[in-house]
């Protein structure tokens, strides 16, 4: 007489595994998510969104960092260059893709309709389209998807990220490696973060002209340096005043202008326009 104990044993198996298949679910799935690049907090703007939606894109087809990758006429990811300072830049030349900066740029162009976002770091994060700006003891709390994260001093901002809610952070990191969802850094030298708003800005903006033009904590050239603008910028400027008498490039002006976005002042000399800024009220 045949035996039915095989085909018992079996199929009690199968309802065990199936058990522990339903067991093991709850914990195996926040772990399959834990990684997934998306909008992780509500509150954010439509054009935030979009943003991390687009960085996310990038990220869901495994582009490659490369170093200055992003930075072509138009936004999106080019072939890199080799960083002098990092060995494993070595094939950057040969991948298409895009450094930190690279991927923030592209993100907002694809959010904005436009090229919002063109520079690299610190002239982003800097940005005259700022909607608000937070500091490093400020934490996460206050942060929504799509603000830009920056790591450096006020100087030298290194590296740019988009924050995408819940401690996570949409990222170009290095070399070597691909388009990535991190941990937010908060230790070492996190700067801050600022949010972008892509409408109308608020606000006078101008020009800047010139070449590695510092700003100053005050009003006067012995005062300590806070930024220097790489090239000509659009700047966002609060108010002027008359302070000390400037005399730089064949030009001699005592009007200072205060920057908000950079917490600093910027001699009128090198703001395109006359010599006392139309339509900017007096600093107070």
């Amino acid at each position: 007489m045949p035996s039915r104990s095989g085909p018992r044993r079996t199929a009690l198996l199968t309802t065990l595994l199936a058990l522990l298949a339903v067991l093991l679910w709850p914990s195996a799935a926040p772990a399959a998510a834990e990684g997934a690049c998306r909008v992780l907090a509500p509150g954010a703007s439509a054009a935030a969104e979009r943003a991390v939606g687009a960085a996310c894109e990038q990220v869901g087809k495994d582009v490659w960092y490369t170093w200055g990758g992003g930075h072509g006429p138009q936004p999106g990811a080019t072939y890199g260059q080799v960083d002098p300072s990092d060995p494993a830049s070595e094939h950057d030349p040969e991948r298409l893709g895009l450094d930190c900066s690279g991927l923030v740029r592209y993100a907002y162009a694809r959010a904005a309709g436009s090229d919002v976002l063109n520079g690299v770091a610190s002239q982003q994060y800097y940005t005259h389209r700022a909607a608000g700006r937070f500091t490093a003891a400020q934490g996460l709390a206050p942060l929504l998807p799509g603000d830009l994260l920056v790591w450096g001093s006020s100087q030298r901002l290194h590296h740019i990220a988009l924050y995408l809610g819940a401690g996570k952070m949409a990222e170009a990191k290095q070399s070597g490696t691909k388009l990535m969802v991190s941990d937010v850094r908060l230790a070492g030298d996190y700067f801050g973060a600022v949010r972008v708003d892509t409408g109308p800005v608020d606000g006078r903006a101008f020009r800047t002209w010139g070449t590695g033009v510092w700003t100053k904590a005050q009003p006067s050239t012995a005062a300590a340096r806070v930024y220097a603008f790489p090239g000509p910028t659009t700047i966002r400027v609060g108010c002027q005043k008359h302070a000390e008498v400037v005399t730089s490039d064949g030009y001699t002006n005592d009007a200072w202008s205060y920057l908000p976005d950079y917490g600093a002042w910027m001699t009128n000399i090198y703001i395109q326009g006359p010599e006392w800024l139309e339509d900017v009220p007096t600093c107070h």
